[in-house]
C-alpha cells in the first residue's frame, strides 16, 4: 500500500511540474522568503499577472487565439 501511494504521489508532481500547476506554489514561496511584508497574490489575481505578462511579450509564451 505505502508503494502504491509513493507511485500515486509521484505521478501527481509529475503532472503539476508537467501542466505548469506548480507555478503559484513557487511563487508564494518566492514572495513570502523574498518579500516577507509583501501581500501574496491570489491564485486568480497570479494567473492574470501571469496571462497579461504572456500576451504582453509574445516570446514569454505562444497562444493561438
Amino acid at each position: 500500500m505505502r508503494s502504491l501511494r509513493r507511485a500515486l504521489g509521484s505521478v501527481r508532481w509529475y503532472l503539476r511540474e508537467l501542466t505548469d500547476e506548480s507555478a503559484y506554489d513557487r511563487y508564494v514561496t518566492h514572495v513570502r522568503q523574498g518579500h516577507p511584508d509583501a501581500r501574496v497574490p491570489s491564485r486568480r489575481d497570479f494567473e492574470r499577472m501571469r496571462t497579461d505578462r504572456q500576451e504582453a511579450d509574445p516570446r514569454r509564451g505562444f497562444r493561438c487565439c
